[in-house]
């Protein structure tokens, strides 16, 4: 193994003192040795005891390259430019406070930037863990507000505007740098508001700059979603945040962009009832209401109502 190919995973946390240990751990006990990677987690103005668990588990884990940080700037792209900043290895790795790694997860992505040698960026499976069972009116169209994300059963690069998603992304520090880390007018979790995006905004940025982006579904995470993450209310502000985000994309480019984006969304909360009717005649109406309710609730974060 290449010794000069080492690793950083970055964890943005906000008020995850329950799950965050999990994470870490699952970091810990990985196949690559332990020479070859860092963990840091930042600590984004969290009110919860996520300082306490964490400083305690990097003073019991000395064996570990654990760091704890703070960024009091609210947002999970300004926490994200952070951990990136303070990072040492010329491989980034960017997973959530609430999501556990397999165990060979770290070792799955060294051996890729070792077998392709034209890779800018790299994501993986995200595999939902329903707290405590999926929901009968979950399906595939809306999952991915819970993170749940596949994009193909073998290795294939990205095709323009498609992308990983957040809590499995990988990049070189170099490229990070190159398109100047997360885009900060795309914050992501800020407070109760959420203008989402952020990991949509870098890799086209990336792909721009004639980048290849990988995807290797065995590069695997798995996304715990308790309870509170099956809300109404929750579902709401994720879907409303995706539109926040692309209206904030749109304008930074023209009207016009605006104008087709609200066309596009329009268009897709028509399929979503076709889609509901569907899932009706199949048997299945509980999954109907949620597809619909996903496209009126980015249509109004798009519209900013």
């Amino acid at each position: 193994m290449n010794e000069d190919l080492k690793i950083s995973v970055i964890i943005c946390s906000y008020n995850r003192q329950q799950y965050i240990t999990g994470a870490i751990d699952s970091l810990y006990n990985q196949t690559l040795p332990k020479h070859y990677y860092e963990v840091i987690v930042v600590d984004n103005n969290s009110i919860d005891n996520t300082k306490h668990v964490c400083l305690s588990y990097i003073q019991s884990h000395s064996d570990y390259n654990n760091y704890y940080l703070e960024e009091k700037q609210q947002g999970a792209s300004f926490a994200r430019n952070t951990g990136a900043a303070f990072a040492k290895a010329p491989l980034l790795a960017f997973m959530d406070d609430d999501a556990v790694a397999d165990k060979d997860y770290l070792e799955r992505i060294i051996s890729f930037y070792e077998a392709h040698s034209d890779v800018g960026g790299l994501g993986g499976r995200i595999i939902p863990k329903y707290i405590p069972a999926e929901p009968k009116w979950m399906s595939h169209y809306v999952s991915s507000l819970v993170g749940n994300f596949h994009y193909s059963n073998s290795v294939e690069m990205f095709r323009p505007g498609k992308y990983p998603l957040e809590s499995n992304m990988i990049v070189t520090k170099k490229d990070f740098n190159e398109v100047r880390g997360f885009n900060t007018l795309l914050p992501g979790v800020k407070g109760t508001l959420r203008i989402g995006g952020e990991g949509k905004d870098f890799f086209i940025k990336l792909q721009a700059l004639g980048k290849k982006i990988y995807y290797d579904p065995s590069i695997r995470v798995q996304h715990v979603v308790e309870v509170e993450k099956l809300t109404p209310e929750y579902m709401y502000r994720v879907a409303s945040g995706i539109g926040r985000g692309e209206r904030v994309r749109m304008l930074s480019n023209s009207k016009s962009a605006y104008l087709k984006k609200i066309a596009e969304y329009v268009f897709k909360l028509g399929a979503s009832f076709i889609l509901g009717i569907k899932y009706t005649l199949q048997g299945s109406p509980a999954k109907a209401r949620p597809v619909i309710q996903f496209r009126i609730d980015a249509l109004k974060g798009l519209l900013n109502k």
